[in-house]
């Protein structure tokens, strides 16, 4: 992705957000430069990638295949007494703009319905080998246990959720005619570098081509604490 794209995606974004209601913590807020001067206070934005995140999952086609994101807290698998055992982020999907069909292995999560559009989720669960498998789907939505065939495309309307177990594979976008949607997610630990198993193999992260300064970075990008004398 150019960075000239992911800088309008966050401006659009934030204003999207801002509509809402909803107030971003302040670490959203700082530019490249004002990163350069955090110290190792701020280690755990760096360390469990909160903040900005933009995704076209490696495959250079953001409004067909992608997501924008932005964790608010996180915890970590790979640390002894971490602290936080849970996560949350807002997620912002387009119409027709699809997640791509994946599970995790080990985080259970909610996916909300914040507002905007409806978010329509198709549902399938997981044979050992990965493949999709033809059994019915148990979910809960919004505390009312439910049996769904394989394959159902669930519509969320704002105000609506589901829980997501692991190895349960989902995929998602905004309904057509709806309009843009934004998601809550409330979890455990989120690890995208361990925990996420896609069905057909794709990347995570984006590239990012440099054809402008950066306006925010991605969660990715932080620099290293600044180093005493």
């Amino acid at each position: 992705m150019k960075r000239s794209e992911i800088n309008a995606l966050i401006r659009e974004n934030e204003a999207f957000i801002a509509s809402h209601g909803f107030n971003l913590p302040p670490f959203a807020h700082f530019t490249p430069e004002e990163w350069k001067e955090k110290d190792a206070s701020y280690n755990e934005i760096r360390t469990h990638m909160l903040g900005w995140d933009v995704t076209d999952y490696g495959l250079g086609d953001f409004e067909k295949i992608g997501l924008f994101l932005f964790t608010i807290r996180n915890g970590s698998l790979k640390e002894e007494g971490c602290g936080k055992t849970y996560a949350e982020k807002l997620l912002i999907s387009n119409e027709d703009q699809l997640a791509p069909m994946h599970f995790h292995f080990h985080k259970m999560e909610d996916i909300i319905n914040r507002g905007g559009g409806n978010l329509v989720i198709k549902l399938y669960e997981s044979e050992e080998d990965g493949s999709l498998s033809d059994k019915d789907v148990v979910v809960s939505t919004d505390g009312r246990v439910r049996t769904l065939p394989a394959g159902t495309e669930l519509v969320l309307t704002p105000g609506e959720s589901i829980t997501l177990t692991p190895g349960l594979y989902h995929a998602f976008w905004a309904q057509k005619g709806t309009g843009k949607v934004l998601i809550g997610e409330v979890s455990m630990v989120n690890d995208d570098m361990t925990d996420n198993r896609f069905y057909e193999p794709i990347g995570r992260f984006p590239t990012v081509e440099e054809d402008e300064p950066a306006y925010r970075l991605l969660c990715t990008e932080y620099p290293d604490a600044p180093t005493g004398e």
